[in-house]
């Protein structure tokens, strides 16, 4: 089984700033894409941002130049910078990774478990 756990969620004033961490582990035999998603109210989760094995990071709209992912392979983890944060920001943020457990096998999606970023005024 493969375990995608966050942290680094918390409380910040707007316009400040914080740094998310999300590590892998478990039967991994390579990761593809690694991302974050968040999940307002409702039953919708927005991209956040995506980053490919290849190095390439697609954002999504609302966070675009304020939020940077990035990967460390080797710890098979992936990181969300968010600076300039805004209330509308507020919300559970969920990792994503999408693993090969097999040379030969096919990947799929795992997602942790999710952390809290709240944004005051």
């Amino acid at each position: 089984q493969v375990q995608v756990v966050e942290s680094g969620g918390g409380m910040v004033q707007a316009g400040g700033s914080l740094r998310l961490s999300c590590a892998a582990s478990g039967s991994i035999f390579s990761i593809n894409s690694m991302g974050w998603y968040r999940q307002a109210a409702g039953p919708q989760r927005e991209l956040v941002a995506d980053i490919s094995s290849g190095g390439i990071a697609v954002y999504g709209e609302s966070v675009e130049g304020r939020f940077a992912i990035s990967r460390d392979d080797a710890k098979n983890s992936t990181y969300l910078q968010m600076n300039s944060l805004k209330p509308e920001d507020t919300a559970v943020y969920y990792c994503t990774a999408s693993v090969r457990r097999s040379p030969t096998g096919p990947s799929f999606r795992f997602w942790g478990q999710g952390t809290q970023v709240t944004v005051s005024s």
